[in-house]
């Protein structure tokens, strides 16, 4: 198989799984900043989804809206799969490799010729 065609392959598979994320979500109860909130005094708290990722080796976190948590949550199962597939092609690379490696001849040795003093 043609390295154009299977990135052409790859990269047309992307372009189906569109969107992909990569990071997780996470459900968590939090208090609200209301005063005398009824759950928050009964220690119940409401829940909010976040999503972490990392920018420039840094930890972040962001607010999700309850409505968008089933579209972030397909597109992270789309990374997911982005990150697989390229663990595989990465494997496959190195195997083509050393397949096109050992189908070489070996290299000739050059005779060393002796210096003339």
């Amino acid at each position: 198989m043609d390295t154009k065609d299977e990135i052409a392959r790859f990269v047309d598979q992307v372009r189906k799984r569109w969107p992909v994320a990569r990071g997780s979500l996470c459900e968590v109860a939090k208090p609200c900043v209301r005063t005398g909130c009824a759950a928050c005094a009964s220690g119940d708290k409401h829940p909010s989804f976040i999503f972490s990722y990392r920018k420039d080796g840094t930890q972040r976190c962001l607010y999700v809206p309850r409505e968008l948590v089933p579209e972030l949550q397909q597109a992270l199962d789309n990374g997911h799969w982005v990150e697989r597939r390229m663990t595989e092609i990465g494997a496959a690379l190195i195997f083509a490799y050393r397949q096109r490696r050992d189908a070489r001849p070996p290299p000739r040795r050059r005779r060393r010729t002796p210096v003339k003093t």
